[in-house]
């Protein structure tokens, strides 16, 4: 869902206690304590925290996360997040200044770097390539 269809805002000074489902998309600068599953975006302000657990597509966090982060897309942590627990990413982007202070795993599911039993292309430029171009070479003229 984009933005502008289905919008929630938790404003500075608004604490929520309990478990929060919803399909849209969720912007906090206030308190959430317990769960939010399930948004497709969640952007939390420099004044938000989430004390539990957040499920979503994707985050823009700039406040504090004490708890468990499921994000199936990507986590950008601006330079003012603080996040304490346990985080679950499909991508992570870290501006500096971040502090992350817990585990962190990708998403199973995610397109390894290079995958088995693929063979990759050399190139020209490649010293193993030549390395091994040469001692082939040097072992067929002897």
């Amino acid at each position: 869902m984009e933005p502008s269809v289905s919008q929630n805002r938790i404003n500075e000074g608004t604490k929520l206690v309990g478990d929060i489902t919803s399909s849209g998309f969720f912007r906090i600068d206030g308190t959430i304590e317990g769960t939010l599953e399930k948004p497709s975006k969640v952007v939390l302000g420099k004044s938000g925290l989430i004390k539990g657990k957040l499920v979503c597509g994707d985050a823009d966090l700039e406040g504090r996360v004490e708890g468990e982060l499921h994000v199936s897309g990507t986590l950008t942590l601006k330079s003012s997040a603080r996040i304490q627990g346990q985080v679950v990413v499909g991508k992570l982007s870290v501006e500096p200044g971040a502090i992350f202070n817990g585990t962190c795993s990708m998403q199973e599911g995610t397109k390894p770097a290079v995958e088995p039993n693929v063979t990759q292309k050399t190139s020209l430029f490649d010293r193993q390539h030549r390395l091994k171009k040469t001692e082939s070479t040097e072992a067929t003229s002897a």
